[in-house]
């Protein structure tokens, strides 16, 4: 990325989070350097605020879509959304999809039936198969995924936890 590619918006988005966790990044235009201070925000609860507004300034569309993919299990599942909607509308379907497989996770884990667009197991990703699978206690749930996970690792975690 140019200097000039870099905005100010960007800049000072920067700027803030450097503020808050108390380091610099010697340079913007390095994308690396960028993640690097991205993964320091998303670990402090104090710096995920600027954290969204540097996502918003953010150029590089697959960067910005991995910050946010990170913190959508960080952030309470009401500011999901919010975090999606910061994406470029290009780079947006992953994280759309993985805000709602946090919420039937979620959904599951607490014993809830999962929201109606939550979609059939076959619907699901992999990723939620398998963490629901490690996860969640729900028998009729385990016994679906012991019997029709996606992939065998999927299968036998689920008849693992079964017990």
């Amino acid at each position: 990325m140019a200097d000039a590619d870099v905005s100010p918006e960007l800049r000072e988005a920067l700027r803030g989070l450097e503020d808050r966790l108390g380091t610099t990044v010697t340079d913007v235009t390095d994308g690396h350097a960028r993640w690097e201070l991205y993964r320091a925000a998303l670990a402090s609860d104090a710096a995920r605020p600027g954290l969204l507004a540097a996502v918003v300034a953010e150029s590089d569309g697959a960067l910005a879509s991995g910050v946010v993919g990170d913190a959508l299990e960080r952030v309470p599942r009401a500011d999901r959304n919010v975090w999606v909607e910061a994406l470029s509308p290009s780079v947006r379907a992953f994280s759309e999809r993985r805000a709602r497989e946090l919420g039937v996770l979620e959904d599951l884990r607490s014993g809830a039936a999962p929201a109606p667009d939550a979609g059939s197991v076959a619907d699901w990703s992999d990723w939620l198969q398998l963490r629901i699978a490690a996860e969640v206690s729900d028998g009729a749930v385990l016994r679906l995924l012991a019997e029709s996970g996606r992939t065998k690792r999927i299968r036998r975690t689920a008849t693992e936890s079964l017990g």
